[in-house]
């Protein structure tokens, strides 16, 4: 059944919800470098639980002021004194609120800006593309910190740059930045200036995909990266089966029978 999102009930994140689709969704703890308090964890839960049923088409996701996220709210951490049972309760929060992210179906493109770090690149990794500046770094300093990530690094991030190198970021302290970032898959695209502005474009481009192929691309890929092969083959045959064979897909077909459609370009 489809639901509303009302901004009356997030105070850490703002919503602009826009005619086409996108809904471009701010970390408003400016002062605290976005770092993910648990209020702001359930906040996350929640939108990204409803978007799929709430017209969202495609996300973008960001941080106020100058950074995207600073990780665990350590100061939160340090006060509350949770017990080690508190602690994993919390750690099941993030990875509810991430995995709805990355297998709710709906694309979410992460706009990154100065710090991406500790609990800030979990939360990155989780979006389904990254766009990267100038300011952009990337880092994980639990080791420096006496803790261990919880929230879904040594799924997300050990698949983007390797376990040799999360081992690394975690033991020195290693940040990452620049071209150096990018080859490491640590974001798709680089731009000088807004990351906001080619986060906009990318997103209202694949707004313009139909929604159950973006739920399948955004869903069931990951979903088969933790099958076995013969498991995978299987699931992808059912979702093919699902998807390319629904009438707003034949449209499409048509048009690109006819002639009317665009074509795949090697400057497009």
């Amino acid at each position: 059944m489809p639901v509303t999102l009302d901004q009356s009930n997030f105070k850490n994140l703002d919503f602009d919800a826009q005619d086409d689709g996108v809904w471009v969704v701010t970390m408003n703890r400016a002062h605290k470098r976005n770092a993910l308090d648990l209020d702001t964890i359930e906040e996350l839960v929640d939108f990204f639980s409803a978007a799929p049923r709430a017209g969202v088409k495609a996300v973008v996701l960001a941080g106020s002021g100058d950074h995207f996220c600073a990780g665990l709210d350590l100061i939160e951490h340090h006060d509350a004194d949770r017990s080690p049972a508190d602690f994993m309760h919390v750690c099941l929060r993030w990875h509810e609120a991430f995995n709805k992210m990355e297998y709710g179906g709906v694309p979410v493109i992460a706009a990154c800006q100065g710090a991406v770090v500790g609990g800030g690149l979990e939360l990155a990794s989780s979006a389904h593309i990254r766009v990267m500046n100038e300011t952009t770094y990337f880092a994980l300093p639990e080791g420096q910190r006496g803790l261990f990530t919880g929230g879904g690094a040594t799924i997300r991030v050990a698949d983007l740059v390797g376990k040799d190198r999360m081992i690394d970021m975690m033991l020195t302290g290693r940040v990452y930045h620049g071209q150096e970032a990018m080859d490491l898959h640590l974001a798709q695209y680089m731009v000088e200036g807004s990351v906001m502005d080619k986060a906009l474009e990318i997103a209202r481009r694949t707004a313009e995909n139909l929604p159950l192929t973006n739920f399948a691309i955004c869903s069931a890929i990951s979903h088969m990266q933790n099958m076995s092969p013969l498991d995978a083959a299987y699931a992808e045959s059912v979702v093919a089966g699902v998807v390319n064979t629904q009438a707003p897909a034949r449209e499409r077909l048509a048009a690109f029978a006819d002639k009317s459609a665009a074509r795949v370009r090697k400057d497009a």
